[in-house]
């Protein structure tokens, strides 16, 4: 499977240029960077500390999205939207790992995936995934007496938060509540509060270090508490998804899927 990276030079596309050369029946045909980036000419494998394949970094998405059959995403949400239309443009497999979307982008992704498979994750390791799952199932277990807080760390870099996989365990919870996430999050709490709202989902981000990704769900009840926990200890976990990912997508109807498809979950 031919596949091209856009945002190439991050931690997360160097990461992902490793894991498509390392995947079994997949091939780097291209991989982009924005215009004026040091890394623009070099080998991309090189990126990775692999040798030389022969592929240059370019700074065209538009000869990227002709020639690749996926082609995996971990940029930035203004970017993403626009990298969405043009897979929609040429029935590209879109696979998106960013984050911190907002309406707009959310219906620009939409709009695409009527005309292409795009897989979208906030997160695509398998552990995240099946915690998403399990906290789906406790929490339509337990009832309101279980307060939910989700705590999640990450590095001094990243720029949205709570996660979008902290977002994604609320939503799960949510829906084993049968409530809407939207009326039910609160995401921060300062000063004089007052007592915690019985069914509310609570959001704690935590930024520091180097720190790849931790997240925590949090049910206390009276006399116990059940917490699930989930910890990153290197990005490829991601890689390796997001490679699977774009497999899977290939010969799938348009559509917009998640990892619990990719998974069969």
């Amino acid at each position: 499977m031919d596949i091209g990276i856009v945002g190439c030079a991050g931690r997360m596309g160097r990461m992902l240029i490793g894991e498509v050369l390392a995947a079994d029946g997949c091939r780097l045909i291209g991989a982009i960077e924005r215009a004026g980036s040091d890394a623009v000419g070099r080998d991309a494998a090189t990126l990775a500390g692999r040798k030389a394949i022969g592929v240059s970094v370019g700074d065209d998405p538009l000869a990227l999205f002709a020639t690749a059959q996926a082609v995996i995403d971990f940029t930035s949400p203004d970017a993403t939207a626009g990298f969405a239309e043009l897979a929609a443009q040429d029935k590209v497999v879109h696979v998106i790992g960013t984050t911190g979307f907002g309406r707009e982008h959310e219906a620009a992704i939409e709009r695409a995936a009527r005309h292409t498979p795009i897989i979208r994750a906030a997160n695509m390791s398998l552990g995240v995934n099946l915690l998403v799952d399990l906290v789906r199932q406790v929490t339509a277990a337990l009832d309101e007496r279980f307060d939910i807080e989700i705590v999640e760390m990450h590095h001094r870099h990243k720029k949205d938060a709570p996660s979008g996989t902290a977002l994604a365990l609320g939503e799960a919870a949510a829906a084993g509540r049968d409530v809407a996430l939207a009326k039910a999050a609160v995401r921060s709490r300062d000063g004089l509060t007052g007592e915690r709202t019985p069914g509310t989902i609570g959001f704690a981000a935590l930024r520091g270090g180097d720190v790849v990704g931790e997240h925590s769900v949090v049910f206390a009840g009276p006399g116990e508490r059940v917490e699930l926990t989930h910890k990153a200890a290197s990005r490829e976990i991601f890689a390796r998804g997001a490679v699977r990912a774009a497999q899977w997508g290939h010969g799938q109807p348009p559509g917009l899927y998640g990892m619990r498809e990719v998974l069969g979950l």
